[in-house]
This record gives structure tokens, sequence and C-alpha cells, in this order.
């Protein structure tokens, strides 16, 4: 079977197509062939080496993916040959709150091979079923950045109709963070340096739209929007001292839920006002299968379907990471 791995020169333009040969299963195991991946900004550190994400040379990078079952283990009764799954994010955590155990083994980084390639073997307790009314390439996209939006807005968000959430730029995450938060009834705030992207976004449905570059200082704008008392949750997807300017516009006792990092990996915050305004700043890691049950019934509840920015060909790997290296509207994604 066909598969990609990592090279030893850490970069897009040296991802190699191997061949490899068919696993074999253990009786409680279960035989996927792949039909889509979406990519992650989190693959294109593993493929690029970068800090802690740099896996070891052979790694088959990419976390998310949705394919059907042609063979089961013997111990298998829960799932059947041609049920439609997607694999875990995080395959050990299961239900409950996350632990050391749990957060151990994450797909396609540096310690478990991904999902780009022809067939891959799972436990079968570490793949779920994904709504039918959604293609393979839109239930490609839910493992990683949906669920993570899902964890973040719905979970932990405490969204209730009335609440005003700001969500930066217009990827994977932001896009499923701003449909999550529609649903649930709350005024949602786009942020993104594009009017195309931001016509999108009044597409969907959102309530107010910044452009930051035309503004750059968008923080007033908000509290302008907000009559001065802030947002109560923000997805904050740039991270480093990115930070501090959603510090600026959260409201006392408001949530700052921190995911993204392309805005560096640390940085000097204003603490005075983390805890003068009683702020929280919420790490969020993906989300448990148990989230991912949840996540599907509102899905097909609301027949929300994730926004796709384009499709990319198996043989075309590398183009659809140099243009997730660019920057995406939605999700890119690998069709087999």
């Amino acid at each position: 079977m066909k598969a990609y791995q990592v090279s030893k020169e850490y970069s897009i333009s040296s991802l190699e197509q191997v061949e490899k040969s068919y696993p074999k299963l253990l009786p409680n195991e279960v035989l996927v062939k792949m039909k889509a991946n979406s990519l992650n900004y989190r693959d294109l550190m593993v493929v690029t080496g970068y800090s802690s994400w740099k896996p070891p040379v052979g790694r088959v990078p990419v976390s998310d993916g949705v394919g059907i079952i042609v063979e089961r283990g013997s111990d298998v009764t829960a799932l059947a040959v041609n049920d439609r799954v997607a694999g875990l994010f995080l395959p050990k955590w299961i239900d409950g709150k996350l632990t050391d155990e749990k957060i151990d083994g994450s797909l396609g980084g540096a310690k478990t091979d991904g999902l780009l390639q022809e067939y891959a073997v799972f436990d079968h307790n570490e793949v779920i079923k994904v709504p039918d009314f959604l293609s393979d390439e839109e239930a490609a996209a839910l493992p990683c950045a949906g669920l993570t939006a899902w964890h973040a807005v719905i979970e932990k968000g405490d969204i209730k109709p009335g609440s005003k959430v700001l969500i930066q730029g217009t990827g994977g995450v932001s896009l499923f963070s701003a449909q999550f938060a529609l649903m649930a009834g709350a005024e949602v705030i786009l942020l993104s340096s594009s009017d195309e992207k931001l016509a999108l976004g009044k597409k969907m449905g959102i309530n107010h739209l910044i452009n930051y570059r035309q503004i750059p200082d968008w923080e007033k704008n908000i509290m302008d929007i907000t009559t001065g008392r802030g947002v109560d949750h923000i997805v904050e997807v740039v991270g480093g001292s990115h930070i501090n300017r959603s510090i600026n516009v959260i409201a006392l006792d408001g949530t700052i839920s921190v995911i993204g990092l392309i805005g560096g990996l640390s940085a000097e915050l204003d603490t005075v006002k983390i805890m003068s305004r009683q702020i929280r700043l919420q790490g969020i890691e993906v989300g448990s299968k148990e989230m991912f049950t949840h996540m599907n019934e509102a899905l097909m509840k609301h027949q929300i379907h994730p926004v796709i920015d384009h499709v990319y060909s198996f043989e075309d790997v590398k183009s659809a990471f140099s243009h997730l290296e660019k920057g995406a509207t939605g999700k890119i994604v690998i069709k087999y």
C-alpha cells in the first residue's frame, strides 16, 4: 500500500511516498481503507520537524482521516465491515477528564504514525462513526479542528443565547468555532485580514465583521460593539503576545480559549488584568471520544457542514501542505 513519510530533511518538498506492507489485525482491531484526510497546522509542524513536534524519520504524518472498515478482528462486535469511521486524535482519551495517560500517543506525531496512508489499523475503541449526511471530505475535518472547536466553545465555553464571542481568523478551528457559537445563539464577531473571507462570514450569519488590516486598532471596535463591556469568550488561535490583545477586549469574568500558537510558543502576559478582571485562560487539547459523540449529535441535529477550502488528490499531497503553509479558509482535504 502507498503511504507518505517524513524524511530526514524535514520539509514539505522532501515528503516521501513509499510502499508499505499491509497491516495485520489483532482480534480487537479494525482495518480501515482511508477515503480522505484533512490537514491541521500541527501536521505542518510535524512534517517540518518543528520543536517538540519533530518526529523520527519515517513517521507517517497527519492526524485526521475518515475511511471504511474493510476487515475486523474476531473480538470486534460493535463495529461492522463498511462502517464509515474516523480515528481519534487522542486514541486513549475515551471519556472523563484528560490525564497524562490519555494524552499520550496522538496520531501522526512524535510517537505514533498518522493516517496519510491507504490503509490504517485501529483498536476498535479508537475510532468513531461519523454522520451519514457529511461527505468523506467533510467528515475528515472533524477529529481535530471540529472537536477542538466543540471542546472550547460548547463543552467548556458555557456559551448561552446572547453571549458575545470573538473568533480570530478563518482557519478550520475558527470557522468551526463560529458555527458552534452561532448554533448556541451567541453574537459572533469575526476578525480577518481579508474582505473576501469576511464575506464568507457574512453568509454564515456572523453578526460583526472586522478587517484587522484595515482597522489595526480593532480592540476599540470590539469595545464599541459591546458598549464597553467586552466579549464573553474568545477563541485565541494566534497565541504568543497576541493573547494580550485578547485580554484587552475580554469581559469581566470572561474566558479566553487558547488553541493556536502561530504567534509564538511563549510571551509576557498582562497578569494584572488577568487577576483583576478574573479572566480565565483556558488551554484546549482537542477532545475525548465522548465529546466527539456529543458533537456528532449536534452536527446531525443542526445539519452543520464543515467549510472546505480545497480538495487535493493523494498524489498531490505536497501541494496540499504548501497551501496549508500559506493559510486556508476552512479545511484543506486530501481525497483518495
